[in-house]
């Protein structure tokens, strides 16, 4: 692995696909003064900003951080990095976590436009009561392993989610699955089905006033299986669209090899999203639950 002063480097307990990247306190210091340069009013009006401060926490790794995240979420034995402070020293507080998710995700590609939120991110509260129409937001309902970007135009390379905040939170946890672990990938992925043209829609809180189509499957130019796939969103066109969705759905859910895990306030897991889903657990019932996440995806640089 990989030897980065300042930068804890190790696989994740739950799965050695998945490498840790801890922040040591000397590097968090550093990053105070150019992360304080620009207010996040700057980071959203004016993108060269975001690559500033990405370049101020590469430089502080003397550029190994973005060869190494790079490699990491481009590998398919990998593809799924989990960075986050060793600790939450004093001087970190919500504003220095949404610039430093954004330092990493401006080391990797470009961020899409987020409809939900009209930004480059989006943040969002889960909470005890929910008026919204989406799962995403449904604290008591499992989130079912998907991917992002299923009804959108732009391309979704990778997917960045950072915990901002939690308070009165049992339950939640995140579930992965990478697409070579999961033991129905050859059935359904050989399915005639799951290469049709699939029609993707999304609710209103998506902002989104089109519908687009896509296969569920697709390869890789080794011609590995690919996904792209929500529950909530494809509208089938028929009979065996309908029943292949939901034994896709069903071999998703009753896999062994989904990797469960909690991740601490301060975190921010970022997966290829081409061959890892992701979802979550549901909450325990509390009337003060509150979860902030951060949500970045994008496409990857092309140099």
């Amino acid at each position: 692995m990989e030897r980065i002063d300042g930068f804890e480097i190790y696989e994740n307990k739950q799965s050695p696909r998945i490498i840790n990247i801890d922040i040591g306190d000397e590097i968090l210091n550093k990053l105070i003064f150019p992360f304080n340069k620009f207010d996040i009013t700057a980071l959203e009006y004016k993108p060269f900003t975001r690559f500033t401060i990405a370049k101020s926490l590469d430089n502080l790794s003397n550029n190994k951080l973005s060869k190494l995240i790079n490699k990491i979420i481009r590998d398919r034995n990998t593809g799924c990095f989990i960075i986050k402070p060793k600790n939450l020293i004093s001087k970190i507080d919500d504003s220095f976590l949404v610039k430093l998710s954004t330092a990493v995700a401006h080391l990797i590609g470009n961020p899409n436009h987020d409809a939900m939120a009209g930004k480059y991110y989006a943040r969002f509260h889960v909470k005890h009561e929910d008026k919204s129409d989406s799962y995403l937001r449904k604290a008591y309902k499992n989130m079912d392993l998907h991917t992002d970007g299923t009804y959108v135009k732009e391309k979704t390379d990778w997917l960045l989610m950072s915990k901002i905040e939690e308070k009165n939170v049992e339950g939640g946890e995140t579930a992965m699955l990478h697409l070579d672990d999961w033991e129905h990938c050859d059935e359904l992925f050989n399915d005639p089905v799951g290469k049709e043209n699939f029609l993707w829609g999304s609710p209103k809180s998506k902002n989104i006033d089109y519908k687009v189509e896509h296969p569920v499957f697709s390869s890789d130019k080794d011609g590995r299986a690919q996904i792209s796939y929500i529950d909530q969103f494809p509208e089938p066109k028929n009979m065996q669209q309908g029943t292949f969705l939901q034994k896709l759905s069903d071999s998703l859910e009753e896999s062994n090899q989904k990797i469960i895990t909690k991740l601490p306030v301060g975190s921010s897991v970022v997966a290829n999203n081409y061959f890892w889903l992701h979802g979550r657990k549901a909450f325990k019932e509390h009337k003060d639950l509150s979860r902030e996440l951060l949500r970045i995806r994008g496409s990857f640089f092309i140099n």
